[in-house]
């Protein structure tokens, strides 16, 4: 009988360890509107600061526990409204490299927020649609999609809406 209780026990504590499963969501956007200059790494337009507070307000009442962006003003800049409402620290991510972001992503306990690309968001996005229709790269005047990643303990499934639809 004891060998029985320590062997549920030892089951109940490894499945709670393994986080791969943890049900979040993973919201995952482009950074937004640059300015349109030759510096490759501009900020953001005045247009572009005021959707990084609207994305701060959209996820204010989400959990986010993590914030994610690529080293670039832009990103940095429209992630900072969020990161500073939650009273969290950015973590940078190399956008050449989603293999090792998902997996972070899919370890990581509680709602997270992922900024990135016009041609890295959809490809993050894809990575947890699993079979159905992928999404194609935002084109250069696409800044107002926001992917809801929702990872389950049994798959995932992800929506494209607009700022609006919030």
């Amino acid at each position: 009988m004891k060998n029985l209780i320590f062997l549920f026990t030892l089951i109940g504590l490894l499945a709670s360890c393994n986080s791969q499963n943890s049900p979040k969501t993973i919201y995952i956007v482009r950074h937004a509107e640059k300015q349109l200059v030759e510096d490759p790494d501009p900020e953001l337009l005045q247009v572009g600061q005021v959707r990084a507070k609207k994305l701060a307000q959209i996820l204010e009442n989400q959990e986010i526990k993590h914030v994610f962006s690529t080293d670039y003003k832009r990103t940095q800049l429209t992630v900072q409204p969020t990161a500073q409402q939650a009273g969290l620290e950015i973590q940078s991510y190399d956008p050449s490299n989603h293999d090792a972001l998902v997996e972070q992503l899919r370890s990581l306990e509680g709602n997270i927020l992922v900024v990135g690309h016009s041609n890295t968001v959809s490809q993050l996005a894809n990575y947890f649609v699993g079979e159905g229709e992928k999404y194609e790269d935002l084109k250069e005047i696409e800044y107002d999609f926001i992917y809801e990643v929702s990872l389950e303990k049994n798959g995932s499934s992800v929506v494209r809406k607009l700022y609006r639809d919030y």
